[in-house]
């Protein structure tokens, strides 16, 4: 009877621990919202394109322009503590700002966190990626301008970043509706594991980082100038754009006679 009570016990122990242990790992939560292919689509006067959430374990789906679309796809991977990322964007904002305003060109960005290691034991790359996530599923319009600011205040590196007082304000900065529900998703962590996962397939399962710690494309072609060349830039958007017009001039079938 005794051996069978010790018995007993230990099994009960074994199941208490392993609940605990089960309860305290956190389940994998869906993206955000107007985040499905990973990354948000902003678009004409700088409205996001409205998707789905992207629900856990799902792979993403990919951004597709419309047929009659004449407007340039750019799109951005990039962590917000990459030095380099801040180089490109504070080059090339003010023009492409220009372009989105006009209408002349889509711009997908795709928050990162691979910097983690840089911030000594802050993991300011997530946080920030995860704040860049609330603002996409909670205030979507006001993405394109809370992505400028985090680019114009990045922290250095090797230090703690910013804390996350300092990301909600500049949430409130870009004037981002809802601000008091984003501030709860950032101090909660809310898209963390959405922010491994994407990170993850960005950087494991595609490969697509160059060694600056970012990636460009340009209708699907990847620039390779110079970060903090506006010029280099411009003329490879517009190569881009002439290709894209050839293709479709192509395609098109002759007049009838």
């Amino acid at each position: 009877m005794l051996q069978g009570g010790l018995i007993l016990a230990s099994l009960a122990i074994v199941a208490t621990v392993t609940l605990i242990i089960v309860n305290s790992i956190p389940s994998p939560r869906p993206g955000p919202r107007n985040m499905l292919s990973d990354g948000i689509t902003i678009g004409a006067n700088f409205e996001a394109v409205s998707t789905p959430a992207l629900e856990a374990g799902d792979e993403p789906v990919e951004t597709e322009q419309a047929p009659d679309s004449d407007a340039i796809a750019i799109e951005i991977y990039a962590d917000y503590l990459c030095p380099a990322c801040a180089v490109f964007a504070e080059t090339n904002d003010e023009r492409v700002s220009t372009l989105l305003e006009q209408g002349a060109v889509t711009v997908e960005i795709h928050p990162l966190a691979i910097f983690d290691g840089r911030s000594v034991g802050t993991n300011y790359s997530t946080r920030a990626a995860n704040a860049a996530a609330c603002v996409a599923n909670y205030s979507p319009n006001s993405f394109f301008q809370f992505n400028r600011l985090m680019f114009a205040n990045q922290p250095p590196e090797q230090e703690k970043g910013l804390t996350d007082d300092e990301l909600v304000a500049i949430t409130e900065e870009a004037d981002v509706s809802r601000a008091a529900v984003i501030r709860t998703c950032i101090e909660d962590l809310r898209f963390e594991s959405w922010v491994e996962a994407a990170t993850e397939r960005a950087t494991v399962e595609r490969d697509l980082l160059d060694d600056s710690g970012q990636a460009i494309f340009v209708n699907g072609e990847r620039y390779q100038g110079a970060l903090d060349d506006a010029t280099a830039f411009a003329q490879f958007t517009a190569g881009a754009d002439a290709a894209a017009s050839s293709q479709k001039s192509a395609a098109s079938p002759s007049p009838a006679p």
